[in-house]
């Protein structure tokens, strides 16, 4: 079908077994039938789960035009779930094992956001987890451009070009496959933890105003990096940091949590 968010997609068709598990743990008290679909159910929890996932943001935020589409596109995923075929298809081992995973991966989200709601971190454990990010975070920022290109060779004639006296903006702005070409290849200031380790390790190797004569290789594809300047790094101040700090104790804990009853689970 297609609709105002375009033709449903294979994951969209498979998560339809993930609703039904939803639907599953809702109480039936608070929902209402939107639709039937060959003596089905569809009920208004189920819904707004959909209309959820599918807008990224809560049902009740939908206008009545993206209701409508998304009752049309869940009906669809209904039809298609309940013709004669599906009694011999839930029978598939894999199916079967799909939709297991399916639950208790819903229900062990569920378990993990909870125990995160009810994570108490206090303002000491704050101060004191700060501090240790703070020595460990990098002491310097640097400005660099790249150009990235998808061979080593195409980096290598590169590095040449500029041996032999060419402009680096200007050979970015050419050849570069990445999305700072046309400034140049130009990346601002960063530190180091911000970019993958072998182009983060390549420009610490670098002075200010050399480039790499090795091309340095990533998941992206070859980089001839410039490193234009570096700098000291300034430590975030405390209250920028709150909640990225709050969120690092929170995992501690729900780590530590999971690992206390992960050892009295497993055999």
């Amino acid at each position: 079908m297609n609709s105002m968010y375009g033709s449903i997609s294979l994951g969209t068709r498979l998560f339809a077994s993930s609703l039904l598990a939803i639907a599953a743990f809702s109480s039936p008290a608070f929902s209402e039938t939107v639709a039937t679909v060959n003596g089905t159910t569809v009920d208004s929890v189920v819904l707004d789960v959909y209309m959820q996932n599918r807008l990224k943001r809560a049902a009740g935020q939908a206008s009545a035009e993206e209701r409508e589409a998304l009752i049309s596109e869940l009906t669809d995923i209904y039809v298609l779930s309940t013709q004669d075929e599906a009694d011999e298809i839930v029978k598939d081992p894999k199916i079967q094992a799909q939709l297991e995973l399916q639950r208790v991966s819903l229900i062990a989200q569920t378990v993990a956001q909870r125990y995160f709601t009810a994570i108490e971190v206090s303002e000491e454990e704050i101060q004191a987890e700060y501090e240790e990010q703070i020595k460990i975070s990098p002491t310097l920022q640097f400005k660099a451009s790249h150009i990235l290109v998808e061979t080593q060779g195409e980096a290598v004639n590169l590095v040449q070009q500029l041996i032999d006296g060419a402009d680096f903006a200007e050979l970015a702005k050419t050849h570069s496959t990445g999305p700072s070409g046309p400034k140049g290849g130009d990346l601002g200031w960063f530190s180091a933890n911000q970019m993958v380790a072998p182009f983060s390790d390549a420009v610490a190797r670098l002075k200010d105003g050399r480039y790499t004569t090795d091309p340095v290789q990533t998941e992206f594809g070859w980089h001839v990096i410039i490193r234009e300047e570096s700098r000291p790094a300034e430590p975030p101040t405390l209250e920028s940091a709150r909640e990225n700090v709050t969120r690092a104790l929170q995992n501690k804990k729900f780590q530590a949590y999971l690992a206390e009853i992960k050892e009295n689970a497993v055999d």
